[in-house]
């Protein structure tokens, strides 16, 4: 049972809270580098899901300028993102449930690298086969490429095997759609439920309503 069914998490949103990590590293970089940032922490918010150098191209940040706000990002994220992120709730109940019928993996815009030994710290790392992150992919969410590079890491069998994405953006759905698997958009995140309905037909309150719905769908007798 568990061989037939692979379930994709991202994160941010879906599985931790690391808001505070974020917005805290972008007005950091924003004083460091010395530009002047007007909008507010909504505005960068709004933003989370999409990879950095787009974030700072929308907050205003002239494109040639753009890559060293990013590596100023993940300078400051590496050094305060243990403190600053928390799992949501329930988390490790969804992972415990979800992983006693699929095979797990995260698909995300952040850096691999360094979410790696965020999950560890967090208690969840040992839950997923692989992490793919921005680094690992030239096309980032919405573009297919994340979820069938993560796919084709985990030797997916299409003739036996089904494939669900868990996100919370429309970026995270779009990408499912666009690879051709099946997904869930939960309202834990940063989107409403009116942006994720357009591209699911499953919106649900949190992760671990998306792993029993799965579960009831893919394994309807348990």
């Amino acid at each position: 049972m568990k061989e037939n069914n692979i379930l994709l998490f991202d994160l941010d949103g879906t599985l931790i809270d690391s808001t505070e990590a974020i917005i805290t590293s972008f007005k950091h970089t924003f004083e460091q580098l010395a530009f002047d940032f007007k909008g507010k922490d909504d505005d960068i918010k709004n933003l989370i899901g999409y990879p950095l150098d787009i974030m700072y191209k929308d907050l205003g940040v002239e494109e040639e300028r753009v890559w060293d706000f990013v590596d100023a990002y993940k300078q400051k994220y590496k050094d305060i993102s243990k403190e600053k992120t928390l799992l949501l709730e329930n988390v490790k109940e969804t992972l415990q449930i979800a992983s006693s019928f699929a095979r797990l993996s995260i698909v995300t815009t952040k850096t691999a690298k360094y979410t790696k030994p965020l999950l560890e710290h967090l208690e969840i790392l040992n839950y997923f086969e692989f992490i793919t992150g921005r680094e690992d992919v030239e096309n980032p969410k919405p573009h297919p490429e994340p979820i069938l590079k993560t796919l084709e890491l985990m030797k997916y069998d299409e003739t036996k095997q089904k494939v669900w994405m868990i996100g919370d953006t429309k970026l995270d759905l779009i990408c499912a759609n666009n690879a051709g698997v099946n997904c869930v958009g939960v309202l834990c995140g940063y989107a409403n439920e009116d942006s994720l309905k357009e591209y699911s037909g499953f919106i649900v309150q949190d992760s671990l309503d998306a792993v029993n719905l799965i579960k009831n769908i893919t394994n309807p007798c348990l």
